[in-house]
C-alpha cells in the first residue's frame, strides 16, 4: 500500500494536491455562500472520480481504494487545504455506501454503488421530520405497499442537498399503528417524481443548504428498501455511525482557518490587547488540538458514546469560537448589507454579512446538526446517574 507522505505530494499523479490545485473551484481561494460552494463541487467531484480519489475506503470489491483511515485522512486534510468546496457527495460516499455495502442486496449495490463511485447520482438523507428531529424514533412519514411499490406520504425537513439531489435514503414508518422504533423501513426513494416537491429553507446566513421535502403518493420499487421491512431502525443507526468519520478531521482544518481569521481580525482591532480576548482566543487553540488529538485517536476504535463525545466537543467549541468573534467585532458585526431584486412574481434577497458574522451566526447553530447536543449531555447525565446510584448502592449493601 502506498505510503500516506507518498499519498499527499502535489507531484504524484492522481494525489489530492494534483487535482484540488488544477481545479478552477480550488483556485478560487476565497469564501463562497454555500449554494455557489455546492455548484462548484457539482462540477468538481466527477475528477476525483475519475481520479481514483472517492469512496478510498470502500472496499476494492465494491469499488473502492481499500485504504486505510490514515490514507483517508490524509484525503480530508488535503481536501481542507486547497478550501474546495463542501463535497456534495458525502451522503452517498460516506453514509449510503457505506450503509449498502453492510446491508443492501447484490442487485442494489450493483444498481447503486457505480453511481456513487463516479458521482453521477447525488443522495440526501431523509430522516428528520417536524416532530421528529433529535428524537428519529418518532417519524410519522408513512410507506404502504401497493403492489410492486410503496407509496409514501409525509414530510423531511433538514434536507441537506436536496434540492440537488436524485435520490434520497427515507426512514418511514411501514407497519400500521406502530410506534417509536418497531414498524419502520429503510426506503431508497426518486426524488425526480410528481410526488416530491423540494423547498429549499433560506438561513440567516443567506445559504440554503437544507430543505423541506413533501412526499405526495410518492412512489419506490418494492425491492427498494434496506434491510427487511421493519428493520429501519437498525439500519438508520447502522448509518449514523458512519456519520461523524475522517470528514471531521478535515472539518477542523476549516476550523483552524477560521480561528486563525479571528486572531488576524482582533489584531486589526486592537481586540488582542484585550488579555481576556487573548485568554479565550488561546484556550481556542488548545481546545482545536484537543479535539484533533481525540478524533485520530479514536478514529479506527469503536467505543460506546464516542460519538456523542466528538459531537459535544465541535459543537461547544465552535458556538464559543462564534461568541469571541462577535466580542471582536463588537456590535457592528451585526451589521448587514442587503440587495433585494424582484424578478416576475416574486422577490429575491442576498444577504451580504460582513466578515465573521457568518461564523457567529451559522456556530450558533451548530449544536442541532447530526442531533441536538442537548440529548448527548442528557445520555451522558443519565450514565453519570446510574454510575452514582450504582456506586452509593453498593457502598450501602457492604
Amino acid at each position: 500500500m502506498q505510503d500516506v507522505e507518498e499519498f499527499r505530494p502535489r507531484s504524484a499523479s492522481g494525489s489530492p494536491r494534483t487535482w484540488l490545485a488544477n481545479s478552477p473551484s480550488s483556485r478560487a481561494r476565497r469564501p463562497r455562500p454555500r449554494t455557489r460552494g455546492v455548484r462548484g463541487a457539482a462540477c468538481l467531484e466527477p475528477a476525483p472520480g475519475q481520479g481514483g480519489l472517492t469512496c478510498l475506503g470502500w472496499p476494492v470489491e465494491h469499488g473502492g481504494r481499500g485504504l486505510s483511515v490514515a490514507h483517508r485522512v490524509a484525503f480530508y486534510e488535503e481536501y481542507a487545504i486547497a478550501n474546495a468546496p463542501a463535497k456534495v457527495n458525502h451522503f452517498g460516499e460516506e453514509l449510503l455506501g457505506p450503509t449498502l455495502i453492510a446491508y443492501g442486496t447484490p442487485e442494489q449495490q450493483q444498481r447503486f454503488l457505480p453511481k456513487i463511485l463516479d458521482v453521477t447520482e447525488l443522495w440526501c438523507q431523509g430522516y428528520s421530520e417536524p416532530g421528529a428531529g433529535s428524537d428519529l424514533a418518532n417519524v410519522s412519514t408513512t410507506a404502504v405497499l401497493d403492489g410492486d411499490h410503496w407509496v409514501i406520504n409525509g414530510q423531511k425537513v433538514w434536507t441537506s442537498l436536496a434540492h440537488w439531489a436524485q435520490w434520497c435514503f427515507v426512514l418511514a414508518r411501514t407497519e400500521k399503528g406502530s410506534k417509536r422504533h418497531a414498524g419502520l423501513s429503510y426506503l431508497l426513494v426518486p426524488l425526480d417524481q410528481p410526488g416530491v416537491k423540494i423547498h429549499p429553507i433560506v438561513q440567516l446566513t443567506a445559504d440554503s443548504e437544507f430543505n423541506e421535502v413533501f412526499f405526495d403518493d410518492a412512489r419506490t420499487d418494492a425491492d427498494l428498501v434496506v434491510g427487511a421491512p421493519g428493520d429501519g431502525w437498525r439500519i438508520a443507526m447502522a448509518t449514523l455511525t458512519f456519520e461523524r468519520g475522517v470528514s471531521t478531521v478535515g472539518q477542523q482544518i476549516v476550523y483552524a482557518r477560521e480561528l486563525n481569521g479571528v486572531v488576524e481580525l482582533a489584531k486589526r482591532t486592537g481586540a488582542a490587547d484585550d488579555p481576556l480576548i487573548r485568554e479565550r482566543l488561546t484556550r481556542s487553540w488548545a481546545g482545536l488540538r484537543a479535539m484533533r488529538s481525540y478524533a485520530l485517536a479514536t478514529m479506527d476504535v469503536e467505543q460506546p458514546g464516542q460519538d456523542n463525545v466528538s459531537k459535544l466537543l465541535w459543537a461547544n467549541w465552535h458556538r464559543e469560537l462564534g461568541e469571541i468573534a462577535m466580542d471582536v467585532r463588537a456590535s457592528r458585526a451585526w451589521y448587514w448589507k442587503a440587495a433585494i431584486s424582484t424578478s416576475g412574481s416574486g422577490s429575491t434577497c442576498s444577504l451580504a454579512p460582513i466578515p465573521f458574522t457568518a461564523v457567529q451566526t451559522k456556530s450558533s447553530a451548530t449544536s442541532l446538526p447530526s442531533g441536538c447536543s442537548a440529548c448527548p449531555e442528557r445520555s451522558r447525565d443519565d450514565a453519570c446517574r446510574r454510575t452514582e446510584r450504582g456506586s452509593r448502592t453498593r457502598t450501602f449493601s457492604r
